[in-house]
């Protein structure tokens, strides 16, 4: 009985074990991350991506260049503006992403990307791939990196989401055995589990933070979770002078909303799933997910970008002039971090918290009640040069 659905499940399964093999041998392969100080020149591609992600971003790229003006001027630090990924033209050529933009992209150690619309059952648009998870696969991004900041709470989280394995690893390569059993794969290497946990403890090291800590579910998912704990616990040998300790996905929902406790996280380190669930809670205490910042990190790229959607009605009714650059800008004080100008970011962060926070003194409403992202980024900059 169910002789031939057994055999054709087993014969996915091998064909996702072969694939999963291959991508192990893969990041074996690969070399240590990018050490920028080495380089002879940065170059920062700005993707504007559509709706109003390109007046968002040239928002977010007046404040960086301003931050970087004399590494800017002496050729240290180069700008290059990347069009081209449209919802329009992906739709044109059927591609996530145009075979010419990822050319360019490919040729920028950085990327500050605005938002992309994903077309949906229904829209306007033909079934094009995401962009995000496209660019995630073609630099491998490894890492997606979130981070938290509530002053007035005494919150500074930086969350550290593996991208590329986990529950998302074969989403889309599940087997449904018979009309009653459907069974979904979830994913880890020892090679995706290093990197990301290795990721999160050097940048815990080089912004002095005192604590690391891994959620999984490791007392229930036995193999996945259990080989990215224990790998968690031998890379925390390697830096005794920070505290590492673990706390299960469903505790820890509940810890980042108790006062009493979650002033003393720092930085989370977690497979797929639980990063998906746990720093879209986070967001929504800063003040939703439109005021976040995010990075999309791997061993030769990094891309750091707003979090929100491409808002294309703004666009069509013109107030992308109006549309608030915070979330892009704050993805830029990551953008300073993570190539070395850690004193420029604690600066942009200071005075976005000033900004949006203890003094706020223009408000964005979307609309000509409120403020232009251009007076925003003024106000930014006005803000940084007062310090």
């Amino acid at each position: 009985m169910y002789e031939n659905e057994i055999k054709a499940a087993q014969e996915k399964f091998g064909e996702l074990i072969r694939k999963q093999l291959a991508r192990v041998e893969e990041m074996k392969s690969q070399g240590d991350f990018v050490d920028y100080k080495s380089l002879d020149k940065i170059v920062i591609g700005v993707c504007g991506g559509d709706g109003i992600g390109p007046a968002i971003t040239a928002q977010a790229q007046r404040v960086l260049e301003y931050l970087l003006a004399d590494d800017v001027k002496s050729g240290k630090v180069e700008f290059r503006v990347i069009d081209g990924l449209t919802i329009e033209r992906r739709a044109a050529e059927m591609a996530a992403i145009p075979e010419e933009v990822l050319k360019e992209l490919k040729e920028c150690d950085v990327i500050l990307k605005g938002p992309t619309t994903t077309p949906r059952k229904g829209d306007e648009w033909p079934n094009v791939e995401s962009a995000n998870v496209a660019m995630r696969k073609a630099l491998d991004l490894f890492a997606n990196v979130r981070p938290v900041r509530i002053p007035e709470l005494g919150i500074d989280w930086t969350f550290y989401r593996e991208n590329t394995e986990g529950g998302y690893a074969a989403g889309k390569e599940g087997v449904s055995v018979t009309d009653d059993l459907g069974i979904d794969f979830t994913v880890a290497t020892a090679e995706g589990c290093e990197r990301i946990i290795r990721a999160a403890f050097e940048f815990a090291k080089a912004n002095k933070k005192k604590r690391v800590t891994a959620v999984t579910k490791a007392n229930i998912i036995k193999t996945t979770d259990g080989k990215f704990l224990d790998t968690f616990y031998a890379i925390a040998k390697d830096y005794p002078e920070i505290q590492a300790d673990d706390w299960y996905i469903d505790i820890m929902t509940a810890k980042l909303l108790d006062d009493k406790r979650r002033r003393d996280f720092e930085v989370v380190v977690l497979p797929n799933l639980y990063g998906d669930i746990i720093t879209d809670e986070a967001a929504e205490l800063q003040g939703g997910v439109g005021t976040a910042g995010s990075a999309n990190l791997g061993k030769k790229y990094a891309m750091f970008e707003a979090i929100h959607g491409s808002a294309p009605r703004m666009v069509k009714e013109g107030r992308d002039i109006y549309a608030d650059p915070c979330s892009v800008i704050r993805a830029g004080a990551m953008l300073l971090n993570h190539i070395g100008y850690i004193e420029e970011s604690d600066k942009l962060y200071k005075a976005l918290d000033i900004c949006t926070i203890t003094e706020k003194k223009l408000v964005m409403t979307g609309r000509d009640t409120g403020a232009t992202g251009e007076q925003f980024a003024d106000y930014i900059m006005e803000t940084i040069s007062n310090m």
